[in-house]
C-alpha cells in the first residue's frame, strides 16, 4: 500500500469516530421486523436521501431526483446480475446482456458511445468502486456484487451528483451496506432450475456491546451459469464486514471486503436478421439460440500466446470475467462544538483480474471464410472435438446454417486497478430563527487510480453451433495448413490493433463547498467543486514479426506474423488538467403533500485510458487538445412531487447537453462529438391494502448536435437510445404469501449512429412468488424473462440488406431462466 495512503487511513483512524446511518425508511433487516414476505415501506417521498447530497433529507424536501430499492425489492426482481437490478431505477438504462459484469449503463439521455458507465459513478457506501466508469475491460460493476449484506440501493440522477461525487455528472448509484443496527441475520440458498448455478448467501449483525456493533456477510456461487458454455464459468464469492463504535457525539466504522470471483462474460453473437432496416425481424441462427447459447465452448479453454512482456503464456478462457479485490476503509462522523460537524470516508482497494471472452470478428459462410484464409480451392476440417481431423465435405450444410466465424478472443490481463479515495467534510449549521437555517459544507476529495493492463488477444476459426462448437482448420488447394489447431492469428484479426500494454496512474484532488438555506417551506442550495488531475505513465502498441510460439523449432501458419507488445518503444503519458463543476437548485413545499423543485448543474467526467492510442496525446505525453481531458455535461431539471393517500408521484423534466471524446474498442473508432437530450422522467408508488405497485418511465428525445470526425451524423439519434424505457412492479401480499411481476420495457432504438438498422422494442416480464413456511423460513420462486422474449440490446452492424438473410453480431438478454430459494432469518 503506498505510504501516503497508509498515512491518510492512520490519520483518519487515530483521530475520530462516528454514529450510525440514519434510518432509510425501512428496518435494516425486514425479516427481523416481523418475518413478513412483504417489504415494509414508508411513503416513497419520505425516504431519507444520503447519497451525493450535502445534508441528508427526505425526497420531499430535497431538490434532486432520487430513487431507492430495498433489499426485499431487489430479491423480488429475480436479478441474475447487478446490472439487472439497476434496470429497475427510473432514468437508468442498464444493458444487462453481458453476464455478471461488463454492463453498459447510462443516465436519462446521456449517451453510451463506447462501454461502461462514463457519466455515472457506481459507489459502495458512498465511495466510488473505481474512479472512472468506462475503463476498457475494467468496468466498475465488475467489482460490485449485490448480496444479502445490502440494506438499500440509492440512485441520484443529475443534480448535486456533479459536485458531491467525482466523474459523475449524470448521477450516482450507491449500494449501502447493513451495519448491525438490529441484531439478526439470514442464511439462504438459491438454485437454478433449468440452468446450472447454486448460490449461498449469509449475513449476520448486531451489538457486541452497548456502544459497539458489527455486520458480516457474503456469498459463494458455483455453476455453468445462465447460458450453455460446457464448463463451470461461474465460481467465486465475496465476504464483507464492518464494525462500528458509537460515541455520544458520533461514530467510527471500519470496513473490509474481499472479492474473489469469476463469471462468464458474453459479447455479441451471431443473429439472423431479415426484413428491412426500419422493420427488421430478428431470430436465432439454426443450431445457435442467441437467448441461451454462446460462442464459449469446452473445445476452446486454453491455448498458447504471449503476455504483456512478450513471454510465452497459456491463457484460460474459463477465467472469464475475473474480479479480485481486497478493500479496507474507515468512516467517521462527529458533532463538534458550535454546531460544527466533521465526517470522513476513506477506502483503499487492491484490484486485479482478467477479461477473457470470444468475440465474432467475422461471421460468414464456411466456404467463403475458408477461401478468405486459403484462397480458391481451400478446404475445411475440424481442428478438435469429436470429429477432430475430419474434412468437412459439405461446408454449406455445416450445422444446418453453413456458417463459420473468426473469433477474436478478447484476452486482457488486468494487472492493477488499485484505487484510493478519501472524502473529508466539515459542516456548520447556522440558525437565524425567522431568517431560516443555513448549512455550509467544505470538503476535500483525494483519489488515486492505477490502470495497468496487457491486451494479449488471439484469433481462432470456429463453427457456428450452440452446443460444444469445435474449432476449424483451413487448408489451401495444395493441402497446406493455413491455421494451427484452429488458430488464425497470434494476435487480433484486425491487423495488430489490440496487442498493447499500458501502465498509467491518475491522481485527483477536488476541493468543494456548498451552502443551503432553509426558510420556512423554501430550500435553496448551491455548490462548487474544482478538480485537479494528473496523469502519468507509459503505453505501448503493436509490432509484428515471425516467432515460434509453440517452441517446436518450426514457424508455420499464424506463427509467421505474431503480434508483440512494442516494449522497446513505449510512449509516455504526462499531462494535467482541471475543471469546475457547479450546481444550484431550489425546492418549495406548496403544502405538506406537494412540492416543486428546479436545478441547473454543470459537471465533468475525466477521460482516462480511452485517450491512449488516440490523437489526443502527443509524442511527449502531453495533451495536444486540452479539452480532450474532460467531457462536460450541462443539465437543467424541474420537477414536482405529490403524495396523497397511498399514492406517491415524482416527475422531472430534464434538458442536457453533453460533449464526448472517446475510443470504441470493437469498432476501432474514435469519437469527438456533442449531444443534446431532453425528456420527462416519472416515478410512482401506490399501496392499497395488500396490493402494491411501483413504476418508472423515462421519455427522451436526443440527437447529435456536433461531430468533428463524422459531420454526416449531425442530427442523428445516439445509438441504442430509445424514446421510452419503463419499469413496472405490481405485487400482492397477504397471509405470508406474496406474488408479483417485474416488467422491464423499451421502445425501439437505432443499433448505430448512422440511424439505419433499428433494434425492436421489447418487454421482459419477471415473475416472483414468496411464501413464509413458518416464522423466519421463506421459500421463493422466480422466473426471469418468463415469456422467453428476444430482446436485443446492441448490434455491431449499423444496417442490413433489405429482404435478405443477414447475419449480424448482437447481444441479447437471457432467455427464460428460473430459480428457487430457501431463506431462513433469525
Amino acid at each position: 500500500m503506498p505510504g501516503y495512503i497508509k498515512q491518510a487511513l492512520m490519520l483518519s483512524a487515530a483521530g475520530f469516530a462516528m454514529a450510525a446511518f440514519p434510518a432509510f425508511g425501512q428496518t435494516e433487516n425486514n425479516d427481523e421486523a416481523g418475518n413478513d414476505a412483504r417489504p415494509q415501506r414508508v411513503g416513497m417521498l419520505e425516504e431519507i436521501v444520503v447519497t451525493a447530497v450535502p445534508i441528508s433529507g427526505t425526497k420531499m424536501t430535497t431538490s434532486v431526483s432520487t430513487s431507492s430499492l430495498s433489499a426485499e425489492e431487489i430479491r423480488n426482481f429475480a436479478p441474475r446480475s447487478t446490472a439487472e437490478i439497476f434496470r429497475n431505477i427510473p432514468g437508468i438504462r442498464s444493458e444487462s446482456s453481458g453476464g455478471g459484469g461488463n454492463a453498459n449503463i447510462a443516465v436519462r439521455g446521456l449517451p453510451i458511445s463506447t462501454g461502461g458507465a462514463k457519466f455515472l459513478s457506481l459507489q459502495e457506501d458512498g465511495l466510488p468502486v473505481l474512479q472512472f466508469g468506462d475503463i476498457a475491460f475494467g468496468n466498475a460493476d465488475n467489482f460490485l456484487k449485490a448480496d444479502s449484506t445490502i440494506q438499500q440501493i440509492q440512485a441520484i440522477r443529475g443534480g448535486s451528483a456533479s459536485t458531491f461525487a467525482q466523474n459523475s455528472p449524470g448521477g450516482v448509484i450507491n449500494m449501502i451496506s447493513k451495519t448491525g443496527d438490529v441484531e439478526g441475520g439470514s442464511v439462504g440458498i438459491t438454485r437454478g432450475v433449468g440452468f446450472d448455478r447454486t448460490q449461498i448467501d449469509f449475513e449476520y449483525g448486531g451489538p457486541l456491546a452497548d456502544d459497539l456493533r458489527f455486520h458480516v456477510g457474503g456469498f459463494y456461487r458455483v455453476g455453468e451459469g445462465t447460458r450453455d458454455t460446457g464448463f463451470n464459468g461461474d465460481d467465486g464469492g465475496q465476504i464483507k464486514a464492518n464494525i462500528t463504535k458509537d460515541f455520544d457525539n458520533g461514530y467510527v466504522r471500519l470496513f473490509f471486503k474481499h472479492l474473489n470471483d469469476r463469471e462468464t462474460t458474453f459479447l455479441p453473437m451471431p443473429l439472423l436478421a431479415t426484413g428491412t432496416n426500419s422493420s427488421p425481424n430478428f431470430q436465432s441462427v439454426a443450431n445457435f439460440n442467441i437467448k441461451s447459447d454462446t460462442p464459449h465452448t469446452p473445445f476452446l479453454l486454453t491455448g498458447a500466446g504471449l503476455d504483456g512482456e512478450n513471454n510465452r503464456r497459456t491463457f484460460d478462457v474459463t477465467d472469464g470475467l475475473r474480479s479480485l479485490s481486497t478493500a479496507v476503509g474507515i468512516e467517521f462522523e462527529f458533532d463538534l462544538i458550535d454546531d460544527w460537524r466533521i465526517s470522513n470516508k476513506g477506502r483503499y482497494a487492491d484490484n486485479s483480474g482478467s477479461f477473457t471472452a470470444p468475440f465474432p470478428a467475422t461471421v460468414g459462410s464456411a466456404s467463403s471464410i475458408a477461401q478468405q484464409f486459403g484462397g480458391a480451392g481451400a478446404t475445411l476440417a475440424f481442428a478438435n472435438g469429436p470429429n477432430g481431423g475430419q474434412v468437412i465435405s459439405n461446408p454449406a450444410g455445416l450445422n444446418g446454417n453453413g456458417l463459420a466465424m473468426q473469433i477474436a478472443l478478447f484476452d486482457v490481463d488486468v494487472n492493477n486497478l488499485n484505487n484510493f479515495a478519501n472524502d473529508l467534510r466539515l459542516q456548520k449549521s447556522f440558525d437565524f430563527n425567522e431568517a431560516g437555517i443555513v448549512d455550509l459544507t467544505f470538503g476535500y476529495y483525494k483519489a488515486n487510480q492505477n490502470i495497468d493492463m496487457d491486451w494479449v488477444w488471439n484469433s481462432f476459426l470456429m463453427e457456428v453451433k450452440g452446443d460444444e462448437a469445435a474449432l476449424l482448420d483451413v487448408f489451401d488447394a495444395n493441402g497446406v495448413a493455413q491455421t494451427l489447431n484452429g488458430q488464425t492469428n497470434f494476435g487480433d484479426p484486425f491487423g495488430g490493433c489490440c496487442t498493447r500494454a499500458f501502465n498509467t496512474d491518475y491522481d485527483t484532488d477536488s476541493p468543494y463547498a456548498s451552502a443551503s438555506w432553509v426558510i420556512e417551506d423554501l430550500t435553496l442550495d448551491a455548490s462548487l467543486r474544482w478538480t485537479f488531475g494528473d496523469a502519468s505513465g507509459t503505453f505501448a502498441g503493436t509490432v509484428q514479426r515471425p516467432f515460434d510460439i509453440t517452441n517446436d523449432g518450426e514457424i508455420t501458419g499464424p506463427e509467421e506474423n505474431v503480434s508483440f507488445v512494442d516494449t522497446a518503444n513505449p510512449s509516455p503519458v504526462d499531462y494535467t488538467y482541471d475543471f469546475a463543476s457547479y450546481t444550484f437548485g431550489a425546492n418549495y413545499l406548496l403544502n405538506d403533500d406537494l412540492a416543486v423543485f428546479a436545478r441547473y448543474s454543470r459537471g465533468g467526467s475525466a477521460n482516462a485510458d480511452r485517450l491512449l492510442f488516440g490523437p489526443a496525446i502527443g509524442a511527449d505525453g502531453s495533451l495536444l487538445d486540452q479539452d480532450a481531458a474532460v467531457d462536460t455535461v450541462k443539465q437543467t431539471e424541474a420537477g414536482v412531487k405529490l403524495r396523497t393517500g397511498g399514492l406517491n408521484l415524482f416527475g422531472t423534466f430534464f434538458y442536457a447537453k453533453t460533449e464526448e471524446q472517446n475510443f470504441e474498442v470493437t469498432r476501432l473508432t474514435f469519437i469527438d462529438r456533442k449531444y443534446r437530450a431532453y425528456g420527462v422522467e416519472l416515478e410512482g408508488a401506490y399501496s392499497y391494502g395488500p396490493f402494491d405497485i411501483t413504476a418508472g418511465l423515462t421519455w427522451t428525445d436526443a440527437d447529435i448536435i456536433e461531430d468533428n470526425l463524422s459531420p454526416e451524423l449531425v442530427g442523428n439519434i445516439p445509438r441504442r437510445q430509445a424514446d421510452l424505457i419503463y419499469q413496472v412492479t405490481p405485487s400482492y401480499t397477504d397471509y405470508g404469501f406474496s406474488i408479483g411481476a417485474n416488467i422491464i420495457g423499451t421502445t425501439s432504438s437505432f443499433a448505430q449512429f448512422n440511424n439505419e438498422l433499428k433494434l425492436p422494442g421489447y418487454a421482459q416480464v419477471n415473475f416472483f412468488a414468496n411464501y413464509e413456511i413458518m416464522n423466519g423460513l421463506l421459500i421463493s420462486a422466480n422466473i426471469n424473462n418468463m415469456f422467453d422474449t428476444l430482446g436485443v440490446t446492441e448490434a455491431e452492424e449499423g444496417s442490413i440488406i433489405p429482404n435478405a438473410q443477414n447475419i449480424i453480431r448482437a447481444r441479447a438478454i437471457n432467455g427464460r431462466t428460473a430459480s428457487v430459494s430457501l431463506r431462513y432469518s433469525f
